[in-house]
C-alpha cells in the first residue's frame, strides 16, 4: 500500500505540478475560508472573503463584534450564509475565548487535544478541523474529502463507504506523512478530482493514474 500511494503522488505531481494551497494571506484567513468552503466552491468563497477584506473586516475580534445579519450579508456569495455566520461566530468564540484569536498560540497545542477541541466546536466537522489544522496550524494531517473517497474507491485503495478515519488512517499509517506532503498529496487529489476524475463521465484515457 504504501508504494502504491507514492506512486500515485508521484504521478499526480508529474502531472501537475506543486498546488501552492492554500491560497491566503495569513492564518486566520485559511480558517475562514475552510469554514465558508463548506458545500460550496472555492469561487464563491472568494468572493465573500474579499468582501470582508474591502471593508478590513477580516480580523477576529472585528468579525466576532459584528451582528449576525452583518455578517451574513458579507458572506452571501459562500451561499449558506446565515448558517456559515452561525458557525463562523461560534468558532470566533472559542478562538478568542481560549486562545485570544491568536493562531500562533493556537498552533503550541498538540495535534490531537486541538483536533477534539475544534470538533467541539458547532459547524465544525472533521474535514473543516482537519483543514485548519494542516493549512492553518501546518500540522502534519491529512485532509480527506469527496474527491479522495472518489478516486481511491475506483483504484479500489478503499471501500465506497469507507469512513472518514478510515481514510485518512490509510494515509497516516502507510506513509507517516510530513506537512507538506499533506499538503500537496490533497491539494493534488482535489486537482484530480475536479479536472479528470469526474463524479460523472470521468476522463479516464488522459488521467496519469490510468
Amino acid at each position: 500500500m504504501n508504494k502504491k500511494l507514492r506512486l500515485i503522488y508521484q504521478r499526480l505531481y508529474a502531472r501537475f505540478g506543486p498546488q501552492a494551497w492554500w491560497p491566503a494571506d495569513n492564518p486566520f484567513e485559511v480558517i475562514v475560508g475552510a469554514i465558508l468552503t463548506q458545500n460550496t466552491n472555492w469561487l464563491n468563497v472568494e468572493k465573500a472573503i474579499n468582501n470582508l477584506k474591502e471593508r478590513k473586516l477580516l480580523e477576529p475580534y472585528k468579525l466576532y463584534k459584528l451582528s449576525h445579519k452583518r455578517l451574513a450579508s458579507f458572506i452571501v456569495p459562500a451561499g449558506y450564509y446565515n448558517i456559515k455566520a452561525k458557525r463562523l461566530k461560534s468558532f470566533l468564540k472559542f478562538f478568542i475565548n481560549n486562545y485570544q484569536g491568536s493562531t500562533r498560540k493556537m498552533s503550541l497545542v498538540g495535534t490531537p487535544r486541538l483536533r477534539q477541541q475544534l470538533l467541539s466546536v458547532n459547524g465544525i466537522g472533521p474535514e473543516t478541523a482537519d483543514s485548519i489544522l494542516l493549512y492553518a496550524l501546518d500540522k502534519p494531517i491529512f485532509v480527506s474529502d469527496s474527491y479522495t473517497r472518489r478516486i481511491l474507491s475506483r483504484h479500489r485503495l478503499i471501500r465506497e463507504n469507507a469512513s472518514y478515519q478510515q481514510i485518512q488512517d490509510l494515509f497516516m499509517q502507510n506513509l507517516k506523512p510530513g506537512v507538506e506532503l499533506c499538503n500537496e498529496y490533497h491539494a493534488l487529489l482535489v486537482r484530480l478530482g475536479k479536472e479528470l476524475c469526474l463524479k460523472t463521465k470521468p476522463k479516464c484515457k488522459i488521467c496519469p493514474l490510468k
